[in-house]
């Protein structure tokens, strides 16, 4: 058995040991901490005086600069090494939108009589184009220049617009709709219309709430999506029911595509809802970025009865020159320059000049609109302008502001005596 034993000098010299040892731990624990302290001062100095303390010559005078200054914001800083500071990126302008005086009610309004004022005409639409070889067939067709210029007389004749097919037995050139769809849009009378293709928004239903029990009956709401969208829409828990509506959105699914530009694709429904729905009276054109807040009819009544139009469409809220619309779309690389280049110079031989607010004879309140909104009547009139503003489209790009000016300014010049009732409305900052 084995004992360990510890005397009293012995204990005496361990504890005297272990009081020293504690003491060298204490001092290189408070050197440390003096040292991380130091550190943080220096950080804290340098992040306020910024590293121009490095520059001996110059920081004297700024430092008496930062403390002649009290209780005011931080002075800016000259840049160093004479590097100019780069300028800040101006703020995006913001824009009010329009108080619109609806009617409270639909109830006690009236449509009017067949306005008289509208000038008549017959216009027939190009189906098919009997010479084209089967990789040449196009929706828009292969309209001449010769038979371009005669499209903009406003007389009876048949025009492209759309929809061209090519000899029989051939494939379609786009836009095929099932025969259920075309069946239910030959009926319709009055419509609110979009689309969404190749996925590029999320589906915005109209504001139920708003919308009267008479729209809800007499007005199709149409919603046209490709099946990629729809495919997209369904992930979303977006399905259609069985009648095939969203909402108050009835789905129509567009297949064969006859653009590979989807925003080209876009300008069918766009323009051509007096080709959509053949039947219908009137229609209201609204982008996928919108939501329809407002009853149809008391739309229809504001921008096109009250005023007395037969097409309403909305200026943009801070572009008026298509000049100007052509250097936007090519600093945001919109489409290709070149191919915006090539309209802009052909515009501009055929007589599109810039926007002058000042000139008492300008016919529209601005050359460009905004365009994601349009109200219009089936007139021949409205029909035929739609139809050649497709055409600019078809033709060059799909940029229907930089073609919108020139469509309306070459129709009315060559119609001098027949008037083409539009209504360019603010939408933004309306007081001014």
């Amino acid at each position: 058995m084995h004992c360990w034993f510890r005397n009293k000098s012995q204990s005496q010299n361990e504890k005297r040991l272990l009081a020293s040892r504690r003491a060298r731990r204490l001092s290189l624990i408070s050197t440390k901490l003096l040292s991380l302290a130091v550190a943080v001062i220096f950080l804290v100095y340098s992040s306020y005086f910024g590293i121009k303390m490095h520059f001996h010559d110059t920081v004297s005078e700024d430092v008496k600069e930062e403390f002649k200054v009290t209780n005011v914001a931080e002075q800016p800083r000259k840049p160093l090494n004479n590097v100019p500071a780069q300028p800040r990126k101006p703020r995006r302008a913001r824009f009010l939108p329009c108080e619109v005086p609806f009617l409270d009610s639909i109830t006690y309004f009236l449509e009017p009589e067949d306005n008289v004022k509208f000038s008549r005409f017959s216009l027939g639409y190009l189906e098919r184009e009997e010479w084209t070889l089967p990789s040449e067939a196009r929706f828009g067709g292969h309209q001449t220049l010769k038979d371009r210029e005669k499209s903009y007389h406003a007389t009876n004749q048949t025009i492209h617009c759309g929809f061209v097919s090519g000899p029989d037995g051939f494939p379609s050139t786009g836009f095929d709709l099932d025969e259920k769809d075309k069946k239910y849009m030959n009926a319709c009378k009055i419509v609110v219309s979009s689309c969404i293709f190749g996925s590029s928004d999320f589906l915005r239903r109209p504001t139920s709430k708003l919308i009267s029990e008479y729209s809800k009956k007499n007005v199709c709401f149409v919603m046209f999506v490709d099946e990629q969208t729809l495919a997209k829409l369904s992930v979303e828990g977006n399905i259609p029911d069985k009648s095939g509506n969203i909402g108050l959105w009835k789905i129509v699914v567009v297949k064969n595509l006859p653009y590979a530009d989807m925003r080209k694709t876009g300008k069918v429904p766009k323009f051509l809802s007096h080709r959509l729905f053949p039947s219908s009276r009137y229609s209201i054109w609204l982008d996928s970025k919108l939501r329809l807040n407002a009853d149809p009819m008391l739309i229809i009544e504001y921008f096109l009865w009250r005023s007395g139009s037969e097409f309403a469409i909305s200026n943009h809220y801070s572009r008026h020159c298509v000049w100007e619309e052509v250097l936007q779309n090519k600093r945001l690389n919109k489409y290709n320059h070149t191919v915006i280049d090539e309209q802009f110079h052909f515009y501009q031989s055929d007589g599109l000049t810039k926007y002058e607010s000042s000139d008492p004879s300008i016919l529209l309140p601005s050359f460009v609109p905004e365009g994601s909104f349009i109200v219009r009547a089936h007139t021949p009139m409205s029909n035929l302008f739609t139809c050649l503003w497709f055409n600019e489209v078809d033709r060059f790009t799909s940029r229907d502001q930089l073609s919108f000016a020139y469509t309306y300014l070459k129709l009315k010049r060559l119609n001098p005596d027949k008037h083409f009732y539009l209504n360019m409305f603010k939408v933004s900052n309306c007081s001014g």
